[in-house]
């Protein structure tokens, strides 16, 4: 069962990259960290013509900056919601109905819910053992 893990906002945000460039971005609130993804690559990976949108921190100074990147998100199998892989935190989802009354100003944040880690069968536990003994190699 999923938990709620956070939310996501939509604030009118901009953000200076390493480039020097200004981005407006969305906030991820995730387990009290907080996360930005740009508004632009958002939209495309939403509508299909980008694989793969890119999750870095935000950087509070003297203004908002991006830091390093720290996970990735793509459009679920289904096309329902978009899940997205903290690469310390885990895997996370937001619902594309709920995402798009925000980036259409309907509402105002958006939950995110943890999705669960899948415990490895004691099967495949073996298994792999198994072929890691059978593995030979030809010199």
């Amino acid at each position: 069962m999923m938990q709620k893990a956070g939310y996501i906002q939509r604030t009118g945000c901009r953000a200076v990259d390493r480039d020097g460039s200004l981005h407006e971005v969305v906030e991820l609130h995730v387990l009290g960290t907080r996360y930005a993804i740009r508004l632009d690559d958002l939209v495309k990976g939403i509508a299909g013509r980008q694989v793969a949108v890119q999750v870095d921190t935000l950087v509070r100074e003297w203004n908002y900056y991006l830091g390093t990147t720290c996970g990735m998100g793509q459009v679920s199998a289904s096309g329902k919601a978009l899940n997205i892989e903290l690469f310390e935190a885990g895997n996370f989802t937001i619902s594309l109905l709920a995402l798009r009354s925000i980036l259409f100003g309907r509402e105002r944040t958006a939950p995110v819910a943890r999705i669960p880690e899948q415990p490895a069968s004691p099967v495949w536990k073996a298994r792999r053992g198994d072929v890691q003994q059978q593995i030979v190699a030809l010199v």
